[in-house]
């Protein structure tokens, strides 16, 4: 009787077995995925979707990327190639896009859904459309990437680089289409770590997603339409899913090893974080205690001595601070000489009002905004929001919506007025200052004017979002901001999560969420310009060319073969 073959360790079939063992088993996957009926292949790309968001932060699973997303591929090569070629076929393949990013929005962004509990009186009844409608609103962009994907190619190899060309396009789309949301854009699951995210500093965000997306369809190639398995196949795709997540980590470690810039002197930063429930912070019996307790926390059990800059998060105020003396004398009392603060607070535009009480004019108009005071609380730099939430800080076609009874979440009348856009500020004693309130920080390519500042400040108030994913999928956003610059991030979050940022992304201090407290640190200093800094989505743009051409030419070939 033969012996049966082992490794040389002695613990196993040989190498060759357990490469068929696995190639027959990823056969069997496409193969079961593929013949699916049509609503199971709509509930299984849903629950690949949802799955997908465990691969993002807070949870870091990118591995599971390799699951998911071969198994949205191979979901997409059951339905016919001769279908495709009518309506139906087309249905059927943006349905099952649709359904896996339905699925992922749903899961990823629950906790949206939070902000409309705060007045739950007034907007808990839209709820259940928030909950179908952003989601499956979003879906369309995967919709859209299934469609085009299988619009270039069917079979083979070729198939997997045009769904890997579709999403990429796709992602960068949702982050620009209708002001942009690029919330949870895949880059995010290859930045978890301090090492993974550095190569966001030559490509940015959608350049990082770019290589996600390989990442995570390559397995796809293994099995499918057109698809006969070969060594040299299944050793590409071992190279790619082991390579690039080996190349990011190897480039990672060297740019850490990088010399650190040394702090900015005289720069000795408090940021205060009074963690106010959001239900409370506008009532007008708690105004005043709120703000109280803005300014207990700015003293600190030994006071200010040796703070050069206090920072307060997005709308701190329960008021109009500039309109308000008493706050303004308050605050003043507070600083040391030579101590500045910097805050968020609504601001009225006082050119917009009435001459006189009861005479014609134009309405006042509102700007979310942040403010620099010096120590005798004169007002010296402000920064008025540029990108607005839709339904949350305005309405699209506000007077028609407000007419039929609608409002934003913020209860505003009219909305927020938008600023010009993102620009440094000067401040005292520090360098200049790129200001970004709330979700500003999401935008790659969007935060910096232009005149490069020395820092960023992402003033916020995520109190909307309870402890949930969402404040934290935030922090994340605002980290690889950092990285793309080559800029620290400073964050004073109302409820949290407050940081300090280094400008190769390290967060060397925060608070956590649900804490009230002040968190001093020095301001990190800045390092010289990045590649993405300076030529944006350049190198994205000229991947995704690569990849056309690519897909083309392997169509091309093809075709060539079976003349």
């Amino acid at each position: 009787m033969k012996a049966q073959q082992r490794d040389p360790m002695g613990c196993g079939p040989n190498r060759g077995e357990t490469v068929l063992l696995i190639g027959r088993l990823i056969a069997w996957l496409a193969a079961w995925c593929a013949a699916r009926a049509p609503w199971q292949r709509m509930g299984l790309a849903a629950l690949a979707g949802a799955v997908t968001v465990l691969a993002l932060p807070p949870f870091g699973l990118w591995p599971l990327l390799l699951l998911t997303y071969p198994a949205f591929a191979w979901l997409l090569d059951g339905i016919q190639p001769d279908a495709v070629r009518r309506f139906a076929g087309w249905r059927a393949t943006g349905a099952t896009g649709w359904a896996f990013g339905f699925g992922f929005f749903l899961t990823g962004l629950h906790w949206i859904g939070s902000a409309f509990l705060v007045d739950a009186e007034t907007f808990a009844w839209m709820l259940p459309f928030v909950a179908v409608l952003l989601p499956g609103g979003l879906a369309l962009f995967f919709a859209g990437a299934a469609i085009a994907g299988r619009a270039l190619a069917r079979r083979g190899v070729a198939r997997v680089v045009a769904l890997v060309l579709a999403l990429a396009v796709s992602e960068w789309l949702r982050g620009h289409v209708l002001t942009g949301f690029p919330w949870n854009t895949l880059g995010y699951g290859l930045a978890v770590s301090d090492a993974m995210v550095q190569a966001a500093a030559v490509w940015g965000l959608y350049g990082h997603t770019l290589v996600a997306i390989v990442l995570a369809v390559a397995p796809a190639a293994l099995a499918g339409p057109g698809i006969t398995p070969r060594p040299a196949r299944g050793l590409a795709v071992a190279i790619v899913v082991a390579g690039l997540p080996a190349a990011l980590f190897a480039f990672g470690h060297w740019r850490l090893a990088q010399p650190v810039p040394a702090d900015v002197a005289g720069v000795n930063l408090r940021i205060v974080q009074p963690n106010t429930a959001q239900k409370d912070k506008w009532r007008p019996d708690l105004r005043a205690a709120n703000f109280a307790r803005l300014l207990q926390l700015s003293r600190g059990e030994d006071g200010l001595t040796g703070i050069s800059h206090v920072i307060w998060p997005e709308s701190a105020p329960p008021f109009l601070l500039a309109e308000t003396p008493q706050a303004l004398a308050l605050i003043a009392d507070t600083l040391p000489r030579g101590t500045h603060l910097i805050t968020g607070s609504v601001r009225a535009d006082a050119a917009g009002r009435p001459r006189a009480a009861g005479t014609a004019g134009a309405s006042v108009r509102f700007f979310n905004a942040v403010m620099v005071l010096d120590d005798t609380a004169q007002i010296t730099a402000v920064y008025d929001k540029a990108h607005l939430v839709p339904f949350g800080e305005y309405l699209p076609a506000q007077a028609l919506l407000e007419a039929v009874g609608l409002t934003q979440l913020t209860g505003l009348r009219g909305g927020y007025v938008a600023g010009p856009g993102p620009r440094s500020l000067a401040v005292a004693n520090a360098p200049p200052m790129g200001p970004l309130i709330c979700y500003e920080v999401i935008f790659p390519g969007m935060v910096v004017g232009e005149t490069r500042p020395g820092w960023l400040l992402n003033a916020t108030n995520d109190a909307w979002f309870g402890d949930s994913i969402g404040p934290r999928q935030h922090l994340y956003q605002a980290r690889m901001r950092a990285v793309e610059e080559g800029l620290p991030v400073i964050r004073a979050a109302n409820t949290g999560i407050s940081a300090v940022i280094g400008p190769y992304g390290r967060i060397r201090a925060h608070l956590d969420l649900g804490i009230a407290g002040i968190l001093d640190a020095n301001l990190p200093g800045e390092i010289p310009r990045t590649i993405y800094s300076k030529v944006g989505d350049a190198i994205f743009w000229v991947s995704i060319f690569s990849l056309l051409v690519g897909v083309t030419s392997i169509r091309k070939w093809k075709t060539q073969r079976t003349l």
